[in-house]
């Protein structure tokens, strides 16, 4: 992995996050009552071997930049903070970062960042996205990449049919070559999905990206899944599929945030979270994933309690995330909802329509 550097994409607003995204970037939203939802993809960079990541971010993102600096540097991964890198690592620097010209893609931000995504060391570069949560080991993919000669390399992964719609849909051929790549289909004829992460020889992404940055502003979409990769395909370069075996999820709903913890609790060896929240790693404690221990005199059921959070004596906590900082008060019912971080609860909360946008 010497030669690959990774390119995280973390610049979203996370509108659909509702409420749980009002007072900071998506990212940061913590997980599995362990980490944020950013930790997972640098924990992978790390364990794989990357020696680079640069980080790609528009939204908050002094914020986001504290936090990967209080938890992942020095460590064997560099965290690189494109244009900010040299500022935000002077210790006399305490302002605001200064501002930069919007993007209207993710193709943008690759293009914007060119000068430290394409510098001299890498030929390969590895796209993630800083709201998927997995714990996944990119060696094989990579040996896989360079074996085919594949001018691209993406993670695929069969889910349900009737989900397709929600994510990027892969039409492969038996060599696993990708014929087609379609964002959110109204009428899928394939099972499988694009897991937003993949492998780019560098002189190739290079080269497709100034093609498309020639057809000018208006002339597309200033996106990976919806330019980029179909250009590839369209031109003849070779996009080859590397299935993905195990736990993915792409967090991208307050619905897919609730249930997707809950769904650990039964499983919590299917993902391997890091510890950055600073408490005591989580534990299944009577048919709950608890950071610590369970609280006393109060009813908790199939929910996920987050380091810090306080469920009061006679409150009632039934299929519901807590997360840090977080006070259930006493008498105080709440089921299948989230209760946010820092938020003194004191009425009772049913599902989770009021988190919603």
């Amino acid at each position: 992995m010497d030669d690959v550097r990774a390119a995280l994409l973390a610049g979203g607003l996370g509108e659909r996050m509702g409420t749980l995204t009002a007072r900071t970037c998506k990212p940061l939203v913590p997980y599995a009552a362990s980490c944020r939802l950013v930790d997972f993809s640098v924990d992978n960079a790390l364990r794989s071997g990357i020696p680079e990541l640069v980080l790609m971010s528009l939204h908050r993102e002094r914020d986001l930049i504290d936090h990967l600096l209080r938890s992942w540097d020095g460590t064997a991964l560099k965290v690189h903070f494109g244009p900010h890198d040299d500022l935000v690592r002077d210790p006399s620097f305490t302002g605001p970062l200064p501002e930069r010209a919007p993007e209207l893609g993710t193709a943008d931000a690759l293009i914007s960042n060119a000068e430290h995504l394409f510098a001299p060391g890498a030929r390969d570069l590895l796209v993630q996205h800083a709201d998927h949560v997995y714990s996944y080991d990119y060696g094989p993919m990579l040996a896989a990449h360079r074996e085919s000669g594949a001018d691209v390399t993406i993670g695929v992964q069969a889910i349900e049919r009737r989900y397709v719609t929600l994510f990027g849909m892969v039409e492969v051929n038996d060599d696993l070559t990708v014929r087609r790549l379609v964002e959110k289909p109204p009428n899928p004829t394939s099972d499988l999905v694009f897991t937003a992460f993949c492998l780019f020889r560098v002189d190739a992404l290079v080269k497709v990206l100034d093609e498309l940055a020639a057809l000018g502003v208006d002339g597309w979409q200033h996106d990976i899944s919806r330019d980029v990769l179909p250009a590839m395909i369209a031109t003849g370069r070779k996009v080859l599929a590397h299935p993905v075996t195990g736990y993915w999820a792409d967090i991208g709903t307050v619905e897919r945030y609730h249930s997707g913890q809950l769904g650990l609790i039964d499983h919590p060896e299917a993902l391997r979270a890091p510890n950055t929240l600073g408490g005591p790693a989580p534990r299944r404690i009577g048919g709950n994933l608890v950071a610590g221990d369970l609280p006393a005199g109060a009813d908790v059921r199939g929910s996920v309690l987050f380091p810090g959070c306080v469920v009061e004596p006679g409150a009632v906590v039934h299929r519901s995330v807590v997360l840090p900082g977080a006070v259930v008060a006493a008498g105080v019912e709440v089921r299948d909802t989230v209760v946010e971080a820092d938020e003194h609860l004191t009425t009772s909360r049913s599902g989770i329509g009021e988190l919603e946008p």
